[in-house]
């Protein structure tokens, strides 16, 4: 139908009639049955089957390169793997939980279980970084719980964001799922709409704004920030091994990850060997960068001169930059936004490296006296969104683990715990709020709902609690308040 609007203006005009019929074709469809559940999860992975390349270009063109292999292992097979995941386990997930009942009730014949069931309509609102697999990655927790979903994809993605309209139309109705693009005023809106759930992946300074638009409708929100996550380099680590990976979790995506290793704390008198193994792997991995297909551009000048205005920064504060440059390529005479990798020694807590989110290829490294200096570092700052320990020291480990609080941890490695889909995935305090990923996605996107069956006996007279009161309810009394 012509409203006579266009642009945002009719995207915002169809924001909540779009709602309005999701929740009307949800609540008719009630109960939503494991083969509709099952249908919504396969046309999923079908969708990423048939347009897995085509996002791919799509995602390179928005970031004037991207990597395209890149692209189908941390976008396409990652958005097919949690639907797989959901299909697996879906009648496992669904079936009804008992739970006991006081004594001696369940002896009367009392029951209680908890049923999942699904919310509704849930609105996803997508990130740039990864903006394929941080929209379907979700889904498949929204369908196996049995809603519907209402995607607003990142205006700095527009390419994707349009595939997604065009294609997603091919394989959902509207009422089941629908996609809109748009910028911060559709952003705005969407956040608004009284949705059963919200999800929102990004910035923690937007998220603080999304909790604000949600608050009106009391509307639950899941929120999957970032922070700075922090690499603690134990003396027992393999530093040849430790660098590799951690140049591999930091060069992949250019840097562009909310679990890249945000800053390295190492034992002093190993910093500058690190810094050396760091330089081998880059070089090993990326023998050139400017037109490596492998390597990911930055999405977009003006992130590339917030990276840069971090380096003056440290630069003018004291800060050693190293630019780790295997081929010597000159980026300023590249009309892209490629930027090499760049090592910054001796950060201090005024720089901006050491103070905002870098989601960029800027590493600060700094020298701490022990392990347990490491953990005080870490605690006297928000609690990051991951904790990456290297080292051999068992003992080590656990104090690491044991004293301090992140949304996840790998242990020997970086940002391989978002890729376990049986584990939960989130944040803490400034870094996120709950989480989703396999049966715990499927949990969050459920209402648990509790239900008791009384027996036929009067219960009420039993225990006492029908007036007037007497022995019995000064014995259930006494029977709780005993040690």
């Amino acid at each position: 139908m012509d409203t006579g609007l266009s642009g945002e203006a009719a995207t915002l005009a169809r924001l909540a009639s779009v709602r309005a019929a999701q929740r009307a074709a949800f609540d008719a469809e009630l109960p939503v049955s494991a083969d509709v559940r099952r249908d919504r999860l396969k046309r999923c992975i079908s969708m990423m089957q048939a347009h897995g390349d085509d996002f791919a270009r799509a995602m390179s063109e928005d970031f004037g390169h991207r990597s395209h292999d890149q692209s189908m292992l941390t976008d396409i097979a990652a958005s097919i793997t949690p639907a797989k995941q959901a299909l697996k386990n879906l009648d496992k997930w669904m079936r009804a939980e008992r739970r006991s009942v006081q004594f001696p009730l369940g002896l009367l014949g009392a029951s209680a279980r908890v049923e999942y069931q699904p919310k509704g309509v849930i609105g996803v609102i997508s990130p740039w970084n990864f903006p394929v697999q941080l929209t379907m990655a979700p889904l498949a927790g929204i369908f196996a719980a049995g809603n519907r979903a209402m995607v607003k994809s990142s205006e700095f993605t527009p390419v994707t964001a349009a595939l997604f309209e065009e294609v997603g139309a091919k394989f959902f109705a509207e009422n089941e799922l629908a996609f809109f693009s748009g910028g911060p005023d559709v952003g705005q809106a969407f956040a608004k709409l009284p949705f059963d759930h919200l999800i929102f992946t990004g910035a923690t300074g937007v998220g603080r704004h999304i909790l604000h638009a949600a608050a009106d409708n009391l509307t639950p929100v899941t929120l999957e920030l970032g922070g700075k996550s922090p690499v603690i380099i134990g003396k027992s680590a393999d530093m040849k091994q430790a660098a590799e990976r951690i140049a591999i979790g930091k060069m992949m995506n250019a840097g562009q990850i909310c679990l890249a290793p945000d800053y390295l704390l190492v034992p002093q008198d190993r910093e500058a060997e690190l810094v050396g193994e760091l330089t081998k792997a880059v070089s090993m991995m990326y023998p050139t960068l400017l037109d490596n297909d492998d390597y990911t551009s930055v999405v977009n000048a003006r992130h590339r001169d917030r990276l840069r205005g971090y380096l003056d920064d440290a630069r003018a504060k004291g800060g050693e930059v190293i630019e780790v440059n295997p081929a010597n390529e000159d980026f300023a005479a590249s009309n892209g936004n490629k930027m090499p990798l760049y090592l910054v020694r001796n950060p201090t807590d005024d720089m901006k490296v050491m103070q905002e989110e870098i989601f960029g290829p800027v590493l600060p490294i700094k020298g701490v006296a022990s392990t347990d200096a490491a953990v005080a570092y870490v605690n006297a700052h928000d609690r990051p969104l991951g904790l990456y320990y290297f080292g051999k020291d068992s003992g080590e480990e656990a104090r690491v683990l044991e004293r301090t609080i992140s949304g996840g941890v790998t242990v020997n490695d970086v940002i391989f715990h978002v890729s376990m889909e049986d584990l939960p995935f989130g944040g803490v305090g400034p870094s996120g709020m709950g989480s989703y990923h396999g049966h715990d996605g499927f949990k969050t996107f459920s209402h648990a709902k509790s239900i008791y069956r009384q027996p036929k006996i009067d219960v009420a007279k039993l225990a006492g609690l029908k007036p007037p009161y007497g022995k019995a309810t000064r014995r259930t009394v006494a029977r709780e308040m005993n040690p």
